[in-house]
Order: structure tokens, then C-alpha cells, then sequence
């Protein structure tokens, strides 16, 4: 390694082991072999933390991170990615031992054995991230990373605006406090109201017990958003894998604080 102008660390190329950079770049789907040497020389790409400037670098793709622009980039092409709109009456797992309908019925076309990145109870509809990348799964999912959760929530009766100010400065529930990043009317009608709750949490059934909690019981439940992916207009019941950007925002969030631990 040797010191770069920006004070970071850049590898020195030649014929050390591993595959070219701009070649597992191509490879990975980021660029042409001639726009990726661009993206190297202009400094635009990291390796294991470290800019890299050396067209003559080689990297391991088993082993070394890749990141450009900041974004990082998966370069093992045997791991998948998909977006589920889980519908109700759906439980979060792929064989339910009570005979309920599970997640089998949406992943039997992929080749891949693929898993869910947390849960969502079966009475709540939503996104619902499915891979068979364990070690990224493992941090998304975990309670103690708090990756950001947006549900919209149909509840009874008209929230006042106290109700809102109220979720997002802590209300006690009976397994401790608990705060809403975010909380904010969408639509109120007679008898009923719309809100969207964003939360870090990852506590079982935390929504609907925060809601209840403030007099407002939910008679449905989405989630729209976890971390950076968003449901947008993904069908009840479909499926599909994330984009590029997507994909390389899940990884750097997972990336991001996996390095914390």
C-alpha cells in the first residue's frame, strides 16, 4: 500500500494475485471494462476501505469489498436480493409447522434457497426483504442496528395532533419506552384515521402496541419502507429482485454497521 493525495491508502497494481479491478468491476455489472478504468483513475473506487487509483490493480473477489461513488457493490453473483409485497394471512417463514401458508409460494421459482430479513406478523401487509446473503441478512434484521421501518397504519378513530407529538416523545409499554422517529396524519374520516410511523425498533408487534396504547386500535397494517427500499407500486402477492442502486444501498447500510460492532 502506499499513502494517496487524499490521505487514504492505494493498492500499487502488477501481477499479484487475485483478478483485475476493472474487470470484476465489468463482471459485477457497474461498468465497461474502459468506463470502470475511468471510475479507478479518477479516484472513484474503494477497495476494503482504501481508494484505489491503479488501473494494475488486482483484487480477490471472494475476500475484498468493493465500493464506488460510496456505494457498494456485491460481487459474488450467486447471491440474491428480492422485494415481497407480503400479503396478509401470510406468516414470516418458510415452512409454518401449523400448517398456515408461509413464504414458499414466493421463492419457489428462484433457484437460490432464499430466506426473509426479519418479520412481519401475519396480519400485517408490507415489504419484506428476501435473500440468501446471511451475513448481510443477519445485520439488517437485527434489533440492536435499528434499521429504519415506515408503516402505514388505518386505525380507529380521529388522531389529534397531541397523539403524534406524543408517539414520537416516548410512551411506556409493558416490555419498556418506546419512540417513533417520525409520526404523522395522512387522512382522517369518520371513524377512522391514517397515520405513517417510522421507527427503529425492531420489537414484536410494536406498532400496533404503540398505536393501542394511545387509544387508536389498528384495523390494518403496511409496511412501505425498511431501511433505504421502498414498496412503491409492488403488487400484493408479487415479487421482485432490487435494482443496482437498490442493491448497493442495502449493502452499504449493512456494510455501514456491521463495522460498528
Amino acid at each position: 500500500m502506499c499513502a494517496d493525495r487524499d490521505g487514504s491508502a492505494e493498492r500499487t497494481g502488477g501481477s499479484g494475485e487475485g483478478e483485475r479491478l476493472q474487470k470484476v468491476m465489468a463482471a459485477a455489472g457497474v461498468a465497461s471494462r474502459r468506463v470502470s478504468e475511468q471510475l479507478i483513475v479518477e479516484g472513484r473506487v474503494r477497495v476494503n476501505g482504501d481508494v484505489v487509483r491503479e488501473l494494475g490493480s488486482r483484487i480477490d473477489p471472494e475476500t475484498d469489498q468493493l465500493e464506488v461513488d460510496g456505494s457498494a457493490v456485491q460481487l459474488d453473483s450467486s447471491k440474491r436480493y428480492v422485494m415481497l409485497n407480503k400479503p396478509t394471512g401470510v406468516v414470516s417463514t418458510m415452512r409454518d409447522d401449523r400448517g398456515r401458508p408461509d413464504l414458499r409460494q414466493f421463492t419457489q421459482r428462484y433457484d437460490e434457497r432464499l430466506f426473509n430479513v426479519g418479520r412481519l406478523d401475519a396480519d400485517t401487509s408490507g415489504l419484506l426483504l428476501l435473500t440468501n446473503d446471511g451475513e448481510s441478512a443477519n445485520v439488517l434484521a437485527h434489533p440492536s442496528f435499528g434499521v429504519t421501518k415506515t408503516y402505514i397504519a388505518t386505525v380507529r378513530g380521529s388522531v389529534a395532533p397531541a397523539t403524534l407529538t406524543k408517539l414520537t416523545r416516548g410512551i411506556e409499554l409493558e416490555d419498556g419506552p418506546i419512540a417513533a422517529d417520525k409520526a404523522r396524519l395522512v387522512q382522517a374520516s369518520a371513524g377512522q384515521s391514517i397515520v405513517e410511523v417510522t421507527l427503529h425498533s425492531g420489537r414484536n408487534r410494536i406498532v400496533r402496541r404503540m398505536l393501542d396504547a394511545v387509544g387508536h386500535p389498528v384495523t390494518a397494517l403496511v409496511r412501505r419502507q425498511f431501511g433505504p427500499l421502498r414498496l412503491g407500486t409492488l403488487k400484493s402477492g408479487a415479487t421482485r429482485e432490487l435494482t443496482k442502486i437498490e442493491l448497493g444501498q442495502v449493502l452499504t447500510l449493512a456494510r455501514s454497521k456491521s463495522e460498528r460492532t
